[in-house]
C-alpha cells in the first residue's frame, strides 16, 4: 500500500525571510497527519527554533501573535477557520506580516 504525502509552500516575508533564510520552503505531511495552518506553524517553529518562535509566538500565552495574517492561495486564514484551517495538498499559505509604519 502506497502513503501519499500532502505537500504545502509556505511563503516567508521580512523578518520570516531572514529567520529562514528563504522565500518559500515546502513542508511536507504524511497521510495520517491533519494539515492545518497551525500543524505548519508547529512545524516551522521546531524547525527554526527559538527566532521563529519568538517571532510568531506570545512567550506568555503561546497564541499565536494577532498581527500576522495567513493568507491560502490568497485568501485570508480570518474568514475560514484561523490556525485550525485544513490545507490541501498543493496549498500554497502565505505569513504575512503587518504592512504599514507608524
Amino acid at each position: 500500500m502506497v502513503t501519499s504525502a500532502l505537500q504545502v509552500s509556505v511563503r516567508f516575508f521580512t523578518v520570516l525571510r531572514e529567520v529562514t533564510g528563504k522565500k518559500e520552503e515546502n513542508i511536507e505531511f504524511s497521510e495520517d497527519q491533519k494539515a492545518t495552518v497551525g500543524a505548519v506553524l508547529k512545524s516551522l517553529s521546531e524547525r527554526y527554533g527559538k527566532s521563529f518562535t519568538e517571532y510568531v509566538y506570545n512567550p506568555q500565552t503561546g497564541e499565536v501573535k494577532g498581527f500576522l495574517q495567513f493568507l491560502i492561495n490568497g485568501k485570508s486564514s480570518g474568514t475560514l477557520k484561523a490556525l485550525e484551517t485544513d490545507l490541501a495538498d498543493g496549498d500554497v499559505l502565505a505569513i504575512v506580516p503587518p504592512v504599514g509604519g507608524g
